[in-house]
């Protein structure tokens, strides 16, 4: 069983920077695909960073370059680094952690609210 605990969102101007923390419970999430999801009321949700057990990352094309996603294993916590946000970027955050890296997510967090002001 793991538990995924996000923090970090909020409200800032286009053009500044944030980070996102995702405290992970229950030590079988090191070997996981971990990654972060982002949604839109009336959308899908939107995968937006990846990464697996050995810190190989992807990223969504409207974010490459701009949101880094890392891991501290010994902090059990996962991150995403957004630097240079655009009022597109305004969504709920969530973090997510795959058991099988097939693109089923098992656990998901309660989410975080960032919003994105022009």
């Amino acid at each position: 069983q793991v538990q995924l605990v996000e923090s970090g969102g909020g409200s800032v101007q286009a053009g500044g920077s944030l980070r996102l923390s995702c405290a992970a419970f229950g030590s079988a999430w090191r070997s996981y695909c971990m990654a972060w999801f982002r949604q839109v009321p009336g959308k899908e949700r939107e995968e937006v960073a990846t990464i697996d057990s050995n810190g190989s990352t992807t990223y969504a094309d409207s974010v490459k370059g701009r949101f880094t996603i890392s891991k501290e294993s010994d902090k059990n916590t996962l991150y995403l680094q957004m630097h240079s946000l655009k009022p597109e970027d305004t969504a709920m955050y969530y973090c997510a952690a795959d058991s099988t890296c097939t693109g089923r997510v098992n656990y998901w967090g309660q989410g975080t609210q960032v919003t994105v002001s022009s």
